[in-house]
């Protein structure tokens, strides 16, 4: 199995910034795809942005522009540098992983979630 720990939340106000880091381990494979996930309050899951094994990437209309997801294989971490941040971006974030390496989104493994909050 592949074990995703998500690190970097926290409480920001408007137009501030985060990054966002998840480590992995277990069987990850530098093809893997991965991503980030967000769950809504009161909305559901989101795609927020994801990452190809081939280092290509995508991003929600919501966040073009302003997060940009990145890989660093020998440290087996994904990151989500998240700028400009708005009251609707409070979510709890989870990254994600498949095996198959040209996916944005499908994921099979989860992390847990970490809190993002922005408010004035």
């Amino acid at each position: 199995e592949v074990q995703l720990v998500e690190s970097g939340g926290g409480l920001v106000q408007p137009g501030e910034s985060l990054r966002l880091s998840c480590a992995a381990s277990g069987f990850i494979c530098r093809n893997d795809a991965l991503g980030w996930v967000r769950q809504v309050p009161g909305k559901g899951l989101e795609w927020v942005s994801g990452i190809r094994g081939g280092g290509s990437a995508g991003y929600a209309d919501s966040v073009k522009g302003r997060f940009t997801i990145s890989r660093d294989d020998a440290k087996n971490t994904l990151y989500l540098q998240m700028n400009a941040l708005k009251p609707e971006h409070t979510s709890v974030y989870y990254c994600a992983q498949s095996a198959n390496s040209s996916v944005l989104n499908g994921y099979d493994y989860w992390g847990q979630g970490t809190q993002v909050t922005v408010s004035s």
